[in-house]
Formats: C-alpha cells, sequence, structure tokens
C-alpha cells in the first residue's frame, strides 16, 4: 500500500474506534484505542483460519509500517513537545533530585535487576539467550514511556506533586533508556570491550548533547516568538522546531528526545509567558492538544495491531507470566530505594512509591527499541515478551492507577 492509503486508513481507524470509545467503552482513550486494535486484530485471525484471507492482507500492511522509524523517526518528538509544553518548569525543577536519580540511576539499576533475572529465568527454561542479550531486553523494558504515562495520568486523579514527578521522570528516562539500549545492543551484536570512558563519551554526546542542543533550538525559536504577533506563524515556528530539532539531533548523534523536551519546556514557559499574546496562547494550546490526541491515537492502534506479526512459544507464555511480575518488583525496588533516601531529606506524600510504581506505565517506546533489534532468534524472544509487558502495562496498570490513587487519598484521611 502506498503512503497515503496506510495514512489514510489509520486516521479513520482512529476516528472510528475513538467514536466506539467515547460513545460506549469509556475508556481512557489511549487504552480504549488499543483494546479496539487488538480486537481487530483478533478478528482478523480469526477471519483468516475461516479461509477468508484477511489475515495475510493485514499482517502485510502492520509489516510495512516500520513502527520504530514511524515513532522514534519522528512522530516521539511531537509527542514529547506536546507533553513538555504543559509541564510547569518550577514544578519540574523542585522534584530535579527525584526526577534526576529515576531516570538516570533508576533505568540503569532497572536494567541491570532486570537482565540478571531474566537471565537466571531463561536458564531454568533452558533458553539459549546470552545475558548482553537480557541486559539489552532489561534496557528496552526500563523507561516509563511519556507517551503512555502522559496520556492515562490525565484520567488518574494523581496529587499534582506526583503527577510531576511521574511526568518529569517519564519524559527524560526514555532518552536514557535509549541511550542505554544503543550501547548495550552494539555490545550485543559487534562483542565490542567498550572502557568506562567510552560510555561516559556516548553518554555525554548523547544526553548532555541533546540537552543543550534543546536550549540553543528552544531560545533561538524563543527570539522569534518574541518578535512576533501572528499566531499562524508563531505556531508555525513551533512546528519547525519541533521537526528542524529533532531532525538535527539525530544527524548530530544526539539524543532527539531530549532536545525536544527542553525545548518544549522553555518554549511551554518563557515563551509562553514572555513571548506569546494571550490569543496566541490559546491557537497554540489548541493545536498542540489536537496533535497530541491525533498521534496518540494513531500510535495505539498500532500498537494494538502489532500483535499480528507476533508468535507465540508455549515457553514465552510461560516466561511472560513470570517477567511481568517480576519487571513490576523491580520498579518497586529502583522507586523505593531512591525515594526512602531523600525521605532523609525531603517530605513524600503518603502512597508516593506506590504511585510511582504503579504508574511506571511501558508504551510504545519498548515496542519500537524490540522491533529496532535485528531479526534473529534474540529478537524473536524478546519482542513477543516486550510486548505482552507493555500490554499488561498499559492495560492493567494504566486502568487501575486511578483505583490506587483513590485508594491512597483514602488512606491518607483515615490515618492523617
Amino acid at each position: 500500500m502506498k503512503f497515503f492509503e496506510i495514512f489514510a486508513l489509520l486516521i479513520t481507524l482512529s476516528a472510528f474506534f475513538s467514536y466506539l470509545n467515547h460513545r460506549y467503552l469509556k475508556l481512557p482513550v489511549a487504552i480504549g484505542l488499543m483494546l479496539l486494535a487488538m480486537a481487530l486484530s483478533l478478528i482478523v485471525t480469526i477471519l483468516g483460519w475461516l479461509g477468508w484471507g484477511v489475515d495475510e492482507m493485514m499482517r502485510t500492511l502492520v509489516i510495512s509500517i516500520d513502527f520504530n522509524q514511524t515513532l522514534m523517526g519522528g512522530l516521539l518528538g511531537f509527542l514529547l513537545f506536546a507533553g513538555a509544553l504543559h509541564i510547569n518548569l518550577e514544578s519540574l525543577l523542585s522534584n530535579k533530585w527525584t526526577i534526576g536519580l529515576l531516570s538516570s540511576l533508576g533505568v540503569i539499576g532497572s536494567t541491570l535487576l532486570v537482565g540478571t533475572l531474566t537471565s537466571l529465568i531463561t536458564g531454568v527454561f533452558g533458553i539459549p539467550i546470552s545475558y548482553i542479550y537480557c541486559l539489552v531486553f532489561g534496557a528496552l523494558i526500563s523507561p516509563t514511556d511519556p507517551v503512555a504515562v502522559l496520556s492515562i495520568l490525565k484520567s488518574s486523579g494523581a496529587p499534582s506533586a506526583l503527577q510531576a514527578k511521574i511526568k518529569g521522570e517519564s519524559l527524560f528516562n526514555d532518552g536514557v533508556g535509549v541511550v542505554v539500549f544503543s550501547l548495550l545492543l552494539d555490545i550485543a551484536i559487534q562483542g565490542n570491550s567498550i572502557e568506562f570512558i567510552d560510555v561516559l563519551i556516548w553518554f555525554s554526546r548523547e544526553a548532555l548533547g541533546g540537552i543543550f542542543l534543546g536550549l540553543v533550538t528552544g531560545y533561538l525559536a524563543y527570539l522569534v516568538l518574541k518578535s512576533l504577533d501572528s499566531y499562524q506563524v508563531e505556531v508555525l515556528v513551533t512546528i519547525a522546531l519541533v521537526a528542524g530539532g529533532y531532525a538535527l539531533a539525530l544527524k548530530l548523534h544526539t539524543s532527539g528526545p531530549m532536545c525536544v523536551v527542553v525545548a518544549g519546556l522553555m518554549i511551554g514557559n518563557h515563551g509562553r509567558l514572555m513571548a506569546m499574546s494571550r490569543v496566541t496562547r490559546e491557537h497554540l494550546d489548541n493545536f498542540w492538544e489536537l496533535i497530541d490526541e491525533i498521534i496518540n491515537g494513531v500510535l495505539f492502534i498500532l500498537i494494538g495491531l502489532e500483535v499480528l506479526i507476533l508468535s507465540f512459544t508455549y515457553s514465552q507464555i510461560v516466561l511472560v507470566l513470570m517477567i511481568i511480575p517480576m519487571v513490576v518488583v523491580v520498579r518497586f525496588i529502583t522507586v523505593g530505594f531512591p525515594v526512602s533516601l531523600m525521605r532523609l531529606f525531603r517530605s513524600f506524600s503518603p502512597g508516593a512509591i506506590r504511585i510511582l510504581t504503579w504508574g511506571g506505565i511501558r508504551g510504545g517506546i519498548s515496542v519500537a527499541l524490540a522491533l529496532s533489534m535485528p531479526v534473529g532468534p534474540e529478537r524473536n524472544f524478546i519482542l513477543p515478551v516486550a510486548y505482552c509487558v507493555v500490554v499488561f502495562s498499559i492495560v492493567v496498570q494504566g486502568l487501575s492507577l486511578g483505583w490506587l490513587v483513590k485508594k491512597v487519598e483514602k488512606e491518607k484521611v483515615s490515618n492523617p
């Protein structure tokens, strides 16, 4: 199928499923669209078993869409910018140590724990996957997904301070996760013995380089916005900032996600207050909210359709049932340890560790990274497992996050 035909089909499905979800299911949009897309995948598979032949046509369509390139190569930048645009910088800075620890040491610690435990589990089942590829799995499944988190948090009712921590962590830790994943995958493929200094240089170029580029491009866009008073042009400038900044970051081998998050924070705070009129702010907010909803709809439909190209063995199903709770427990450890330490110096709301743990939702980034792995037995093992962890995270954790928040709030009232 041609690009326009694929785009038209995805937009049509997004509109139709959004209608069904809004009218009947009444679930958070991300969860509703993904579940409906998975239901469509199941129907298509059943029709294929009955000899209708539509399953092969749909599989060909899904395979023709490079999910990794679609998300990591462009769409992610727009989604991250839309999310960062509405993050209060003052609130973010007041939680900088929590966010910094969770999005750096938390991701690295989770990678090591998940990778090591996965290696032990696969060893028990006699699955021939090397330790380095178990670490690769740990790296791609450890970061919380900002797209899923920001979408689901809207209806969770979590306290604003905790929301700031979860949002801030999710916006930054995917950049760290991608860097760690890329490094480990390079070692796995090439068998390189990389020195600590090489890791430090790599991380500095990717993460710090992305942050610096975001500051530069964000400031240049701020100067342009300050010299204008035309909302049409100013909205166009923000589009150019995202598309141009993300593309430039990829060319310079720095972190595109870090770049657009920093630029989004700058425009959403200083730019909004000092470089825009009230009319421009309203149009800018409406535009980026609409972009966020449209791309989110397409993305979660793609996640639901990806199940068509996956195949599961009995051992993988058993492993998934063990790995899902293991990932949640590791999240609890990597959240609980730093938060418990920081409680010596600052206060956290009751139930913070539970909400941060359960609010660590995985999403499309994990699937995209798994799909970016070279074809081989390791990818065939990791991709279905990662997909199941993501589906569990979005559906089970996403649907029950609001319930957990209410439960914690009731506990606070009954135990003041």
